[in-house]
Order: C-alpha cells, then structure tokens, then sequence
C-alpha cells in the first residue's frame, strides 16, 4: 500500500474537522488548507471526494465551509485510504475470488500478500478518527521539558 499525497492530504482534512466535530463549527477551504497547508485547488479535489464518500458535507454562503457528515467514532482509517486510494492489498492475487492466475494454487507469495492484507487491514480498519483525536488531545497533555 502506498498513500499519495491526496491520501495524505485526505486523511489530514478529515482529523482536521474530526478536531472541531461537535462543536457546530464550519471550515472554510481557505482554513482548512492554511492549516494543512495545501493547495486550495487540489484541497477542491480531495474535500470532493470526501464529499461523494458521504463523510464530508459542505454548507454555502457566507458562513459556509466544510464539516464532516459522520460522528468521528464511526469513521475508520482504511474506509478513507480505500476511498482516495483504492485497495490496500499489495496485489490482485490476495482476493479469494481472484482466478486470473494459473499458478495461484502453487504461488508461494500468494500467502505472504494475503498475511500482509491482512495485518494492514486489522491496523487501519481497527481506528477511528475518534482514536486520532483522542491521541493527539493526550500528546497536546504531555508535559515537555527542554533546557
């Protein structure tokens, strides 16, 4: 698996308004994407995205912006990368279905992919953005001292 930058930039603007879920606050594009800082165009894109997945919803007008349409205990990590990025599997093969191959019965890698399917899946598909939030609120808490 490997997440692009509209991956990255997905998963940041969904912690992002994860962070102020709840609170009845709206982001507009323009915070969100000085805060993450990216660009407002490819923002557009991504929060478009969200947006069609049902985990992003927008109001217009002037006191518009962006918020998510979910609780961010519902919302997983790999429901997102799956969204943005597609599969997670490292190769086609890993699906029980898949016939296309005809040495997948013999096919030594073919468990290696399925294990490496698996314990990505057990590790994105096991965290919400609540998790997130709730990680970065006990990093926020941790006492830093520096000399």
């Amino acid at each position: 698996m490997k997440i692009t930058y509209k991956g990255d930039y997905a998963l940041k603007a969904v912690l992002e308004l994860a962070l102020n879920h709840g609170n009845g606050s709206i982001t507009t594009i323009h915070t969100l994407a000085k805060r993450l800082d990216i660009p407002i165009k490819f923002l557009e894109q991504v929060l478009l995205d969200l947006k069609r997945g049902g985990y992003v919803a927008a109001r217009r007008g002037k006191l518009g912006g962006y918020f998510l349409a979910k609780s961010p205990a519902t919302i997983k990590v790999g429901e997102i990368i799956r969204l943005i990025e597609g599969p997670v599997e490292p190769i086609a093969c890993t699906n029980e279905e898949y016939s296309c191959c005809k040495d997948i019965y013999k096919c030594v890698f073919r468990g290696i992919w399925q294990d490496v399917a698996k314990a990505t899946s057990d590790i994105i598909d096991n965290i919400t953005f609540e998790n997130l939030v709730n990680r970065m609120a006990r990093q926020s808490m941790s006492v830093n001292y520096q000399i």
